[in-house]
């Protein structure tokens, strides 16, 4: 099981993002388990303020840090070891698969949300191990990225997507996007599934699948291919693409 903490303004827009469909069923069963963390309730303040204006002035205003730290306290004070903390924000790393797998063999992962025109650096190095982004975009907080990213590395534990098979073939296997699905009825406003779909030959379907993995990525995701697992046919058929 991992532990997912998230220390947020916001602790019910995290519970009633993450208690649904996949990441719902995993915590009912015991795969997953999210702890949604108010920073006011460790505001000294009355009115439970947790921002002030930013030194040497500028607009909007900036997180405290003893609010957060106080938050974070709460958890690691329960916990054994040094868990990693990942702050959102579009400055970090760009979250891909690879990261996800990383994280899923954490058993406690803290999230910081920041909200504002950001957080107190001084907090920010005392207790953050990885700056993480979702894209190149600005968001109004931390939130939407860390329930993205709560799915994404829910889905690499292991029993919570049922059949882990399903989880190994998606897409960014070997670094691939996904080949393309079909399901019933056969034909739909005259567009046939590939006859070799219903061929019940598997290594001829396998083959196919392959080559339109490697045929989307080629076209859509060329970046991809310099860090994919390529044996000698994908390489000599993505030669043959290239040329056309």
């Amino acid at each position: 099981m991992i532990n997912f903490h998230v220390l947020t303004l916001f602790p019910e827009m995290i519970m009633q993002g993450i208690n649904t469909s996949i990441t719902g069923r995993a915590m009912e069963k015991g795969y997953i388990n999210i702890n949604a963390v108010n920073i006011r309730d460790f505001s000294n303040d009355k009115h439970n303020h947790v921002d002030d204006y930013p030194y040497g002035g500028g607009a909007g205003m900036i997180m405290q840090p003893e609010p957060i730290y106080k938050a974070y306290k709460s958890i690691t004070d329960g916990v054994e070891g040094q868990p990693r903390v990942i702050y959102l924000t579009p400055q970090g790393k760009v979250f891909n698969q690879a990261m996800a797998e990383e994280f899923a063999g954490e058993k406690e992962l803290i999230f910081l949300c920041g909200h504002y025109e950001g957080v107190d650096e001084r907090v920010l190095e005392m207790i953050v191990t990885d700056y993480v982004s979702i894209g190149d975009f600005v968001l109004t907080g931390g939130e939407l990225p860390a329930m993205v990213m709560i799915d994404a590395i829910s889905r690499k534990v292991e029993g919570v997507l049922g059949n882990d098979i399903s989880s190994e073939i998606e897409t960014f296997y070997d670094n691939l996007l996904e080949y393309p699905q079909y399901t019933r009825p056969e034909e739909f406003m005259g567009m046939r599934v590939p006859d070799i779909l219903l061929s019940g030959h598997h290594g001829n379907i396998e083959k196919w699948r392959r080559e339109k993995s490697l045929e989307r990525t080629l076209k859509n995701r060329p970046d991809l291919l310099e860090n994919a697992n390529l044996d000698k046919s994908d390489i000599e058929y993505l030669s043959k693409l290239k040329k056309k």
